[in-house]
């Protein structure tokens, strides 16, 4: 049988929502809205790390690149490079990022 499991009950702040697959899944998926200006820290991941761009607008860095990425998007950092984003638009940036590992594994820079 499928599992269901709402958005809200994985909620880890008004920002920030985690499914980590453990034994269901073997991956993790964050989902993630923030303001112009507002974004995740520099960090890092031993995997790489794809994120969806769902609404809004974002400046994403990758190690020393920086790019600007508008909904309907698809990003894609490799692994073990630093990486973050924030905000860039009025509207409410809203991310999608699945991790390959049935946890999240993290480095905060």
């Amino acid at each position: 049988m499928a599992t269901v499991i709402p958005i809200e009950e994985l909620r880890r702040s008004p920002q920030s929502a985690l499914f980590q697959g453990r034994d269901e899944a073997p991956i993790s998926i964050f989902i993630n809205e923030f303001e112009r200006g507002n974004g995740p820290r520099l960090h890092l991941h031993p995997y790489p790390e794809t994120f969806v761009v769902q609404a809004g607008s974002a400046r994403f860095t990758a190690g020393d690149d920086e790019i600007e990425v508008g909904a309907g998007h698809l990003v894609v950092v490799p692994a073990e490079t630093p990486h973050r984003f924030e905000g860039t638009s009025d509207e409410k940036v809203r991310t999608v990022s699945v991790h390959p590992s049935p946890t999240v594994v993290q480095t905060d820079l």
